[in-house]
């Protein structure tokens, strides 16, 4: 196995032999691509390996390729795409030079000896640059991402903490196929019997117009305020939406924007770094809780789908996308795993994957990763699957997942985990809800002492609520 690099400013040259064939990689970019566990949003780009050998050989030939060369040489070329320059520009050397001899193979053994702490792992986290976790990702095993993320812990904080160690948050997903109020706080109620809502209540509305934006954030906002539940609510809306909402004095605790890995992408999103520098500046203005008030989502396939990938995997694109979320110091970030569909994650298989991909790779960047572990109804895919992956994402550390009523969401249409799902991982797994949330639990006689469900006592107050 060799590698060849052209200098600081040149592209480089890679190459192995498997079993008497030798296999050359032009770029980095084409490396990492057939480096990739097999997915079918790759084989769509034209971007996959042509068969197993060939996967092989590039993992063989990625692993000898020093750390260093991805500050060399870019996937996205700097000059086109504000993301790699924001990856480029605020790279951390100190923080990074305890890796900087290290080769992705190197860096692998590392990561897997008791040398990586979580105390190691935090501090290296800012000298890291997405390309690098993508690529060190490549060459783990499932088990190798789970040892690695669950030693990982990224806390952050606003009403409630989220990612302590042996906590479980859940974000309450009360959607309505029309945004009925009624139906909404149904679903609310529902989630916070079952002890869900503690990561936020975030609700995707049907439509995108502001009046029904503010609608949803004071119902939200009046139920928290009713019964001094700690937590925060978020409106799903676009960006530009939430600023506006803020404008108008509404109650927004948390500013969403769903992100990608290449400016061309979040410009099909309609959003630029520019922007969420200004959302994130009008969260912070109301002063409602801590300084972490940004909400993002991503998904892999997302930048393929906008025709803006230039020619790169799909994962390693979506490392990227917490490249940008990283730059704004965010209270939570989930990859949608499987919300796109077959034609990037084609089945269980490849979802379970990217999830454990998706999460070890935020966490070693240095976010609050949490999971939707989910599959639209046309996947090969089915809720067996995602007990699978909820189960192994628990184990390696998640700070949150989903709360869906009955698991179906009946406005986005696609299937995720229910309000019954992360009960079952709390239980068998013995996590619990963030702190002030379970002392809210248990003040309400929703929760024993142990933490688990308890019907309220005689007298204790009741939920209600009728707008």
């Amino acid at each position: 196995m060799a590698w060849e690099h052209g200098g600081w400013q040149g592209a480089s040259m890679f190459a192995s032999a498997l079993n008497g064939q030798r296999y050359v990689f032009d770029d980095l970019k084409t490396l990492l691509a057939r480096a990739t566990p097999a997915r079918s949003g790759d084989e769509l780009a034209g971007v996959a390996a042509a068969s197993q050998a060939e996967r092989v050989a590039a993992r063989w030939a990625l692993a000898d390729v020093p750390l260093s060369a991805f500050l060399n040489e870019a996937v996205v070329p700097y000059e086109d795409d504000e993301v790699t320059r924001l990856i480029l520009d605020t790279h951390d050397a100190s923080a990074f030079a305890p890796a900087a001899a290290l080769t992705v193979g190197g860096f692998r053994d590392w990561l897997l000896s008791e040398a990586a702490t979580a105390e190691t792992l935090a501090a290296l986290g800012p000298g890291l640059t997405p390309e690098m976790a993508a690529a060190v990702s490549k060459l783990m095993r499932n088990q190798d991402l789970i040892a690695v993320a669950a030693r990982r812990r990224v806390r952050t904080r606003f009403r409630t903490t989220i990612g302590l160690p042996g906590r479980l948050s859940v974000r309450l997903q009360p959607n309505h196929p029309t945004d009925d109020p009624s139906g909404v706080a149904a679903s609310i109620l529902d989630g916070l019997m079952f002890g869900c809502g503690d990561a936020v209540i975030g609700i995707n509305p049907a439509g995108d117009s502001l009046a029904g934006a503010i609608a949803l954030l004071r119902l939200v906002d009046d139920v928290r305020r009713r019964y001094a539940i700690p937590t925060q609510s978020c409106v799903l809306a676009h960006l530009t939406t939430s600023i506006a909402a803020v404008e108008r004095g509404a109650p927004v605790d948390l500013v969403f924007q769903s992100i990608a890995g290449t400016q061309g992408a979040n410009q099909g999103f309609g959003v630029d770094l520019a922007l969420l520098a200004e959302g994130r500046d009008a969260a912070l203005s109301l002063r409602r809780g801590g300084e972490q008030v940004c909400y993002f989502e991503t998904g892999q396939g997302s930048a393929l789908s906008a025709g803006a990938h230039h020619g790169v995997d799909q994962q390693t694109l979506e490392a990227r996308a917490y490249g940008v979320a990283r730059a704004f110091d965010p209270f939570l970030v989930n990859s949608v795993v499987g919300f796109i569909g077959p034609e990037y994650l084609y089945d269980g298989k490849q979802i379970v994957r990217a999830g454990l991909e998706d999460h070890f790779c935020g966490k070693l960047l240095g976010l609050p990763m949490g999971v939707d572990v989910c599959h639209t109804n046309h996947a090969e895919a089915d809720q067996d699957d995602m007990d699978t992956l909820l189960t192994l994402l628990a184990v390696a550390g998640v700070n949150f997942v989903m709360g869906v009523p009955g698991a179906d969401d009946v406005m986005l249409n696609y299937q995720s985990t229910s309000f019954h799902d992360a009960l079952y991982v709390r239980g068998v797994l013995g996590l619990r809800p963030a702190p002030e949330f379970e002392a809210w639990l248990a003040s309400m006689g929703m929760i024993d002492a142990a933490g688990a469900l308890a019907a309220p006592p005689r007298g204790a107050p009741l939920l209600d609520y009728s707008p």
